[in-house]
């Protein structure tokens, strides 16, 4: 069965016969956790596909957060898309190194809550570029600002407080994308000073769940609704997404995007927030 919105991935052979369009921009949004022995701007400068542009989603941030990578105010993004070269009426491909989207799907996220909806993800990413014969280049794009329209869209986005009232009010499914040890309390978490577990009540689906392990791509869409359903959780029903720092959180709500469900919001701080709070109830 075909997605029901497949405009929001793309595959490399689309790329490869749309790249040099006037219209289509391609970002790296890599992201690696601290404890990952990798550095995305290097591996960015050793070899990205021809003409992408570098969006760090480290530093495209709220720099007066304690909490990592929060989103920015709508008019810090707009500046620095607009820097970017990224702005209206174009159409905007991100990809990131690790090839499983869950960074790509941050910066598709990220670019829907400020209203540009012409963003889809590479299928399977840089992996699959290079799996396909296709050269990457270290030569820096030439950057030309563009005019930019932030518009935001607050019900894309949940925060603490709204979390933990729906514990009780159970307006919404919350669905964690951390593995399952995690979810469980059974496995450590990576940022060390915060204990493993998961907010009451709320449905665990870790996003690698949700990816080939082959390949890195998403699965097709009668596996991402076997999957979704084995979770116990109801698409039809508001569903907001968290994970360790609202990042892999996005890879269930793209998938959801895929199958038609468009609303998936997530919840911003993640689990670094949650856990973070001696006022926050967890389970094990």
């Amino acid at each position: 069965m075909p997605y029901s919105n497949p405009e929001a991935l793309v595959s490399v052979d689309w790329l490869a016969a749309h790249i040099d369009a006037p219209d289509v921009r391609v970002i790296d949004a890599s992201f690696y956790l601290p404890t990952e022995t990798r550095n995305a701007d290097a591996e960015y400068a050793e070899g990205h596909i021809p003409g992408a542009i570098r969006f760090d989603i480290e530093e495209i941030c709220d720099p007066d957060s304690d909490l990592p990578h929060m989103l920015p105010s709508p008019e810090m993004f707009s500046s620095r898309v607009r820097n970017l070269g990224l702005g209206d009426g174009i159409r905007i491909i991100a990809y990131d190194q690790k090839g499983h989207c869950a960074a790509a799907s941050r910066a598709w996220w990220m670019f829907r809550v400020f209203g540009h909806h012409d963003v889809a993800v590479l299928n399977g990413g840089l992996p699959a570029w290079k799996a396909a014969g296709h050269a990457v280049e270290q030569d820096q794009p030439v950057l030309k600002p563009r005019h930019f329209t932030a518009r935001f869209d607050s019900t894309m986005v949940r925060n603490y407080d709204q979390v933990k009232r729906n514990i009780d009010a159970g307006k919404f499914q919350t669905v964690d994308a951390r593995t399952r040890g995690r979810f469980d309390g059974t496995a450590p978490e990576p940022r060390k000073e915060l204990r493993s577990g998961h907010i009451p009540k709320s449905l665990s689906l870790p996003y690698d769940q949700l990816i080939d392990p082959a390949t890195q791509k998403m699965l097709p869409a009668g596996e991402l609704e076997k999957r979704i359903a084995d979770a116990g959780i109801d698409p039809n029903r508001p569903i907001v997404a968290t994970c360790g720092s609202g990042v892999t959180a996005c890879v269930p709500a793209l998938a959801l995007y895929l199958l038609g469900h468009r609303n998936v919001a997530i919840y911003d701080g993640s689990w670094t927030e949650w856990a973070g709070r001696p006022d926050s109830p967890i389970l094990p």
